[in-house]
């Protein structure tokens, strides 16, 4: 079977095809079909359902280039995944939502549909909690709808906050005052206001209280009205710290939990409070689930088959226990 698009664009077609038609080496070698341009159309050969789906990604491809998104290799296997489950005019609904613009210009949005859905509950519920693996944007997106809320006068000011856990390392054995010690800790939180804030915003807001990025720990005893606050890698919690946590937001605030369940470095084998918390409250419609899967990994796809092999290598061994 053939199929033909017309381009007649070289920029587009360029873009498309990549360096040394790079792009098209790759989409060739997953559905089998030869990809070729002649007189301005791409001309698709192959089995007729293969060609049927590479038509149908080409089409995709070329729309998201017209938007001047640049066809690198994580596009190009999100787009497999889109076309594979049928998934495409779903993702031009979510291409459509700005969550907030960063101050170098670049426009912030859910980039898959389980981000998607982690959108979607953070405005609609006070408390969410966004539970998945490394790489789904947890972070990220939760820090981008703080600034949005707080450029929106929705809240006052940003709390952001982390258990200082990591690894086994000890915060006695790292050099200087508390806050020196728990810095590193926080360093992701900070890299994400810098991004979507920019460095001279972020400091100004934080000189006037409006912003807070500190260890859980400095949480005890206070109630936060009006804000807008985050516990990131809340699987570093124990249910102790969860419940205080939980226990502290006030009237007009939201709250956002994030955390890696697959990767809980808690001392001597405690439970988590993520865990924990999930269990609990599961049964109250006000907070908002979202379970991320390998599929909403956006960083480079070895990220996404690492989780993958994990994933197949705990459950084998819980079958043979």
């Amino acid at each position: 079977m053939e199929k033909k698009i017309k381009i007649e664009d070289n920029v587009i077609l360029h873009e498309l095809f990549g360096n040394f038609d790079e792009n098209v080496k790759i989409i060739e070698t997953r559905y089998e079909v030869n990809i070729f341009s002649s007189m301005g159309n791409v001309i698709i050969k192959g089995d007729e359902n293969k060609v049927e789906s590479v038509f149908k990604l080409l089409n995709f491809l070329i729309d998201e280039i017209k938007k001047n998104k640049t066809l690198d290799y994580q596009m190009l296997e999100y787009s497999f995944n889109l076309v594979e489950d049928d998934e495409i005019e779903s993702f031009k609904k979510i291409d459509n939502e700005i969550i907030v613009v960063t101050s170098s210009g670049k426009f912030i949005k859910p980039k898959t549909k389980g981000q998607y859905n982690y959108f979607e509950k953070i405005n609609k519920h006070d408390v969410t909690l966004g539970i998945g693996p490394a790489g789904t944007g947890k972070t990220y997106l939760a820090v981008a709808m703080a600034v949005r809320a707080f450029k929106n006068k929705e809240v006052n000011r940003i709390v952001i906050t982390r258990p200082a856990v990591e690894a086994g390392e000890r915060l006695g054995f790292l050099p200087g005052d508390l806050q020196m010690k728990v810095d590193p800790y926080l360093r992701p939180l900070y890299d994400a206001l810098y991004d979507i804030l920019g460095a001279e915003t972020y400091l100004k807001l934080k000189e006037k209280g409006l912003i807070e990025v500190a260890p859980l720990a400095y949480m005890r005893g206070r109630t936060l009205d009006n804000s807008f606050i985050i516990l990131d890698e809340a699987q570093n919690t124990t249910k102790e710290q969860m419940k205080m946590f939980l226990t502290r937001f006030g009237f007009g605030s939201k709250v956002i939990v994030n955390g890696d369940i697959t990767q809980i470095d808690l001392p001597n084998g405690k439970p988590s409070g993520l865990v924990h918390a999930a269990e609990v409250l599961k049964g109250l419609k006000e907070i908002g689930f979202v379970y991320f899967t390998e599929k909403d990994v956006v960083r480079h796809s070895l990220v996404r088959k690492i989780i993958m092999s994990y994933e197949q290598y705990e459950n084998k061994n819980k079958e043979r226990k």
